[in-house]
């Protein structure tokens, strides 16, 4: 029989068993069974994992565990010196995809400028199809959806509440740098572009934007976009975020 030690560190802590957080425990393996294998066995889904030591080296995924072996296991958070060794996590575009449950985020993010894939009715399938062909980072506090193997970059959420939520996904992506305020439709997510006022006068609704001289369409759904009376509501949302100051727009029809 197999067996090796195993110690999960700060957050991959709330995916164990009770009796196995916050310790280093003694676990049966299957033979030959590949350390990504063991992990997610005991719980943890292995987009949530950035460093993997064994016998403190390095090492990745497809290890295959030995008898007496001492695994350490970190997260995405961890505030660990990596100090030269390499993270199992390959850096690429942040595009995302959101999970059915997540509306809110996903509006949040894409208020920031962010790419980000949203429908209410998605199903785990479709997510998990999308996110390998179209190379996203699935967003979701579904533990089952992450572990699924063709799954290759995702994001749990361990926040229950949206504000808290954009702020981990902010955190663990690094992603203040790369905010492009109110440059993405918040109903599809397609990109604004600048629109001659004249070209879409006939559109606004009643006398609303006949003060502002900057308009925007939306690539995706054709909607109308200009400085608005809940720009001032909006602009202060996204300095809270990012303390940046942008211009923010209102939609029309």
């Amino acid at each position: 029989m197999t067996v090796a030690s195993f110690r999960f560190y700060a957050e991959l802590n709330i995916f164990l068993a009770p009796q196995w957080r916050q310790l280093r425990f003694s676990a049966a393996c299957a033979r030959d069974a590949s350390v990504k294998h063991m992990i997610e066995a005991l719980g943890v889904p292995h987009t949530e994992v950035e460093l993997i030591l064994v016998n403190a080296a390095p090492v990745d995924f497809s290890y295959r565990i030995a008898h007496g072996d001492v695994i350490s296991v970190f997260p995405c958070f961890s505030t660990l010196e990596l100090n030269g060794l390499a993270s199992l996590r390959e850096k690429g575009e942040n595009r995302f995809i959101a999970d059915s449950h997540l509306g809110k985020l996903a509006r949040d993010l894409r208020m920031l400028g962010f790419d980000v894939l949203y429908r209410n009715d998605f199903a785990d399938n479709e997510i998990a199809d999308i996110a390998l062909t179209d190379q996203r980072i699935v967003l979701t506090r579904d533990r089952d959806l992450l572990i699924r193997k063709s799954i290759e970059r995702g994001c749990y959420l361990y926040a229950k509440r949206p504000a808290e939520q954009l702020h981990e996904v902010l955190r663990r992506y690094r992603l203040a740098g790369e905010a492009r305020p109110l440059t993405r439709c918040l109903g599809c997510n397609g990109l604004l572009v600048a629109v001659d006022k004249a070209e879409i006068r006939h559109r606004l609704p009643g006398r609303s934007g006949a003060c502002a001289e900057r308009f925007f369409t939306c690539q995706g759904c054709e909607q109308i976009f200009w400085d608005g009376t809940h720009a001032t509501r909006m602009r202060a949302r996204v300095l809270e975020l990012l303390s940046t100051p942008t211009v923010f727009l209102c939609a029309g029809t």
